[in-house]
């Protein structure tokens, strides 16, 4: 399932939108948003796919709201103004929907939405893991990785960046998902929705966050708190 949230300022086109996603079988609904500052809290504490943004809202426009966005998920723009449409292509949207919707035509896009997570999980086939190390593919060539020289794992939208302790970052079109099925567990965490940190490098931790360098900042999302504190106490000495 593709999890989704719906973003609009209209309550009927934001009825209309949840109930088209509702009605994909491939899609979840998992939150509705009536502005951007109202999903910039869902993203920050649920695991987000694909969000379906409306274009025109006060405050904060849809487009202003994902250019903010460091690490942002699939994206759908939804506006009743066509000239929006390149602009939205420009921020690396996946599709664009044009008021009124009909079904049919959210479907169309639904299935582009698909298809391109589709190519997001045939890539993460092509990560090699092994105990030790693992294989990805980067600048169409096929670098060998070792677990011990990653520090932190860096989501960017499709891609990740591997950043190691002694070359420079490695970039990779993978999701974060992809990544972390292949690591293990007892040596990596997720943290954030865009972090994954190795477990070894850890060395300061302050106010919800992890420290690495001196001047990288990682924070430790609500969603996974809990697990990064026990992980915490286990090894705590006092």
């Amino acid at each position: 399932m593709i999890r989704c949230i719906a973003i609009d300022d209209e309550p009927l086109a934001l009825r209309q939108i949840t109930g088209y996603i509702k009605k994909t079988p491939f899609l979840e609904l998992t939150g509705t948003c009536e502005s951007a500052l109202q999903a910039l809290e869902t993203i920050g504490k649920t695991e987000v796919d694909v969000m379906y943004v409306d274009i025109n809202m006060p405050d904060l426009s849809g487009m202003d709201f994902v250019k903010t966005l460091e690490n942002p998920p699939g994206i759908v723009f939804i506006t009743a103004y066509s000239e929006y449409a390149l602009e939205g292509f420009r921020v690396d949207a996946i599709d664009y929907l044009l008021k009124p919707i009909s079904y049919s035509d959210f479907l169309k896009s639904a299935n582009k939405v698909r298809l391109w997570f589709e190519k997001l999980a045939t890539k993460s086939e092509e990560i090699r893991s092994d105990k030790n190390f693992l294989f990805i593919k980067s600048d169409y060539k096929i670098l060998r990785i070792n677990f011990d020289d990653i520090t932190y794992i860096e989501g960017m939208s499709e891609y990740i960046k591997i950043h190691l302790t002694n070359s420079k970052p490695v970039v990779t079109l993978l999701s974060m998902k992809a990544i972390e099925e292949q690591l293990p567990n007892e040596k990596f965490m997720r943290v954030h929705r865009s972090y994954i940190v190795s477990l070894g490098k850890i060395s300061v931790i302050e106010r919800n966050r992890i420290i690495f360098d001196g001047n990288v900042y990682i924070p430790v999302s609500d969603q996974y708190k809990t697990i990064f504190q026990n992980y915490i106490e286990k090894n705590f000495l006092s």
